[in-house]
């Protein structure tokens, strides 16, 4: 039977569209599933104000009545302007190992986009960085964390088959902290501290952080990430949402807040329990009694693995060691949750700086991504 692509316009499409996501990978043991409530919340434009600078299509492809993959275009209006591109986005992309479906999938997207002026189709990559982006080459028998994407080795066949070609790839590391902070970095963060005229400010919480901040760790997070892939400068509703979602649920101790001599917020650094088993045990759903499972994982008290989600330096003190001073603050957490791996999130090939960092401690690269492109 022929491949059936339909559009999806309703909310209840919607939640199948979701949902097929996470049934599609009931059978691996690497997979992380997705909470269907924050994947709503994605895709809906009174709650995500991504919504404010892009526009998306949802399609799922059928065979004999029976769902056989999905995939999400995006039009990212202000990155597109930033970069000086007209790029149309494709994610949430999954599918059987049949490249007519994957290929017509990819296609409804391309004719979207080139209906809407765009010149080249772009991905996996979402709405903004702060979504999942990057087809994993390398890995596939490593546990995907929350903030990562997963997907079959089959794929790449697929996108390269339909001639996608590299645009950008990444890198992720596993660290394994000592118990003593290596001396010549414990060294590096005592200098830098000296030399720049900065400090550690501990918040308690994220009341604490408001209160003395407002929201200007999350203007470093803006700026810093400006020259990073597909950057697009967050409006002031996105810096909220996102301090909203994320900042509540955070354990502190794993806040690293770093201000200079006027108390401007100068770096940041955001790490979490590693909470992939708890979305396993709950499938993706809060209730009845997914909230215990992840509650549980959030504020655990000993922890084997760990997933540092954001360092982030303003430009003008970019360059002058922060990073050290954001790792040697959280280390101590580290020995303290009895933390075995630390997962990073993915990092540009290119941004040799940051790498140099995890390299001073016991680590394997054991994770690439890749973000494809092809003209339309």
């Amino acid at each position: 039977m022929a491949v059936e692509i339909k559009e999806i316009t309703t909310r209840r499409d919607l939640k199948k569209f979701i949902q097929f996501g996470n049934e599609f990978y009931k059978d691996s043991e690497y997979f992380c599933p997705q909470l269907i409530s924050d994947e709503l919340n994605t895709f809906d434009p009174k709650v995500n104000p991504a919504h404010e600078v892009c526009e998306h299509v949802l399609y799922m492809a059928y065979r004999d009545k029976r769902t056989v993959g999905r995939i999400a275009g995006i039009i990212n209006h202000a990155a597109n302007a930033r970069w000086g591109v007209k790029h149309v986005r494709f994610g949430w992309i999954d599918f059987i190992d049949d490249e007519e479906v994957s290929h017509a999938l990819l296609d409804k997207v391309a004719a979207w986009g080139k209906a809407k002026g765009m010149e080249q189709i772009n991905g996996p990559v979402g709405f903004t960085d702060f979504d999942h982006q990057g087809l994993l080459l390398e890995g596939y028998d490593h546990l995907a964390p929350m903030a990562s994407l997963y997907n079959y080795p089959y794929y790449v066949r697929h996108l390269e088959g339909y001639g996608l070609v590299k645009e950008a790839d990444w890198i992720e590391y596993q660290i394994y902290p000592p118990e003593v902070l290596p001396e010549r970095f414990a060294r590096m963060d005592k200098i830098v501290r000296e030399r720049s005229n900065v400090r550690v400010d501990k918040v308690k919480n994220c009341k604490e952080l408001v209160k003395k901040y407002g929201t200007q760790y999350m203007d470093v997070i803006d700026v810093a990430y400006q020259k990073l892939y597909n950057f697009q400068p967050m409006t002031e509703r996105q810096k909220k949402y996102y301090c909203d979602v994320y900042f509540p649920i955070l354990n502190f101790d794993f806040v690293t807040v770093v201000v200079n001599e006027k108390d401007e917020v100068v770096g940041v650094g955001v790490g979490m329990p590693d909470i992939s088993n708890a979305l396993r045990k709950c499938k993706g759903r809060l209730f009845p009694f997914g909230w215990y499972h992840m509650l549980k994982a959030l504020r655990a008290k000993q922890m084997d693995a760990f997933d540092l989600l954001i360092i982030a330096v303003r430009p003008d003190y970019q360059d002058k060691g922060l990073n050290a001073v954001i790792i040697a603050d959280q280390h101590p957490y580290f020995v303290k949750y009895g933390i075995k791996r630390v997962e990073t999130t993915s990092i540009l090939e290119t941004n040799t700086k940051n790498q140099s960092h995890w390299e001073m401690f016991p680590h394997k690269i054991h994770k690439r991504r890749r973000a494809y492109i092809k003209e339309i």
